[in-house]
């Protein structure tokens, strides 16, 4: 096939255009601009467009699929070209499941946790050397790229992020996969620039679970009030198969899974990541893989990238990042890290970064999110909340939001960087959680400190 891509540089773009390289499909691109890791990727296979912007004439009647990606506009010139010659336009969801559908799809849902329990299935699956394709939100140990395509693979497991498809498409992603085994992790409210209630967010998961085929296995988070409500509401013909939180133990720094063969030692921590742990047991368990066979690959799981990443450590000191900026992954995340190290005081960071945190209707879900931490910060920049076109919010409206007096604020990140790089690290935890990089800190710089 002759696949264009429309905005090649993106993530999740990037790493399908390399996937179907791979697989041996003639693969083109455009961008207005690319950077790294993708740029070099995609040099590195021959990928990279010569010149940066759009150009109408690289769309000809011999492309089988132009592959439309949400950096790119609805005006687009050379979406504009493809419509105008007919040709067969996709999203990058929907030519996924143009390739998948005759597989049996694993989709992976909810709020949070998706990256992390897709990564632990890919683990499980790659320990046991189990061929299976797949598209992950993030780069794993041992994977050369978040997506794998090929012919002969019986299974093709999908992280299903409810944000919009494309420019000219605006279905949630994961309605498209129509999934004969899916799972739901939880449900907290999200992107409220697309869903503007709770409501509207929800009803998003219940499509999702009535999309899927007749017959279908559902696995889902029965802590998860909202959760159950979804499935027991289905309207769809599923199993059901409902899973909650395994019991462990932490000691001296070390989380113990409890197993039917006794307590056992694993890298993660956390009961949100050991309540995924339980969700991708059960999927794993679908896909074939005994609970015995699952509990010694899953040992070895050290975690998504970005999800609770080790930065440095040393007898009395540890440094973690993370992903979180829902308001229930961050009361997830810090609760984890405080569990973990109880003895230790936690200084908790939090960039204010997405257009929903930012947000002043949506700042008071954030309420009792830091309470597990001793010193709890919080860091924005008001420069952000204008180029995303917000109301202006002030430290006032964070501290009341937070509930906490003691909340300390930045807004400027020379000011937030003094602050972490003056912290006597003796007998402390700290945690850095964020989508962005509080304006421009380098994280490497951090194992300095040690």
């Amino acid at each position: 096939m002759n696949i264009h891509f429309i905005a090649i540089g993106g993530a999740a773009m990037h790493n399908l255009a390399l996937a179907l390289h791979h697989k041996g499909e003639t693969v083109t691109g455009s961008d207005d601009t690319i950077f790294d890791p993708s740029k070099t990727r995609l040099e590195t296979y021959g990928l990279l467009p010569e010149t940066f912007g759009w150009y109408p004439e690289k769309i000809t009647k011999d492309l089988d699929a132009v592959i439309l990606g949400m950096h790119a506009k609805e005006h687009n010139p050379e979406l504009l070209r493809a419509q105008e010659l007919g040709l067969n336009i996709y999203s990058y969801p929907e030519f996924l499941y143009e390739s998948a559908k005759d597989k049996t799809r694993v989709v992976i849902g909810g709020s949070h946790g998706k990256t992390t329990i897709t990564s632990m299935i890919l683990h499980v699956m790659h320990y046991w050397d189990k061929e299976v394709d797949y598209m992950v939100g993030a780069q794993l140990e041992g994977f050369d790229t978040m997506v794998r395509m090929t012919a002969d693979a019986d299974f093709m497991i999908l992280e299903g992020d409810e944000y919009l498809s494309s420019a000219i498409d605006r279905r949630p992603k994961f309605h498209l996969y129509k999934p004969n085994i899916a799972l739901l992790s939880g449900i907290a409210w999200d992107h409220i620039n697309v869903f503007p209630t709770f409501e509207n967010y929800l009803e998003q998961f219940q499509i999702f679970v009535n999309s899927m085929t007749n017959g279908g296995a559902m696995v889902y988070n029965s802590e998860d009030e909202d959760v159950v409500q979804v499935v027991e509401n289905a309207t769809a013909h599923i199993k059901k198969y409902p899973y909650v939180t395994p019991e462990y133990t932490v000691q001296n720094g070390e989380t113990l899974l409890q197993t039917p063969d006794g307590p056992m030692p694993i890298e993660i921590f956390g009961k949100h990541n050991l309540n995924n742990l339980a969700g991708a047991k059960w999927i794993c368990q679908h896909m074939g893989v005994v609970e015995e066979d699952f509990y010694e690959a899953i040992s070895t799981f050290k975690g998504a990238s970005k999800r609770l990443e080790k930065i440095a450590e040393n007898d009395k000191t540890v440094i973690y990042k993370d992903f979180a900026h829902s308001p229930s992954k961050v009361e997830a995340t810090t609760i984890a890290v405080k569990e973990q190290f109880p003895e230790r005081k936690l200084v908790a960071c939090l960039e204010l970064h997405t257009y929903s945190s930012l947000n002043p209707e949506f700042l008071n879900e954030y309420k009792g999110a830091l309470d597990a931490a001793e010193v709890a910060v919080v860091f924005y920049s008001p420069h952000a909340v204008e180029l995303k076109g917000l109301e202006a919010i002030d430290k006032k409206q964070i501290e009341e939001a937070f509930r906490r007096q003691d909340l300390i604020i930045y807004t400027n990140p020379l000011d937030f960087r003094t602050f972490l790089f003056g912290q006597e690290l003796s007998d402390k935890s700290i945690l850095l959680m964020s989508s962005g990089n509080y304006g421009g800190l380098d994280f490497e710089d951090l194992k300095g400190l040690m």
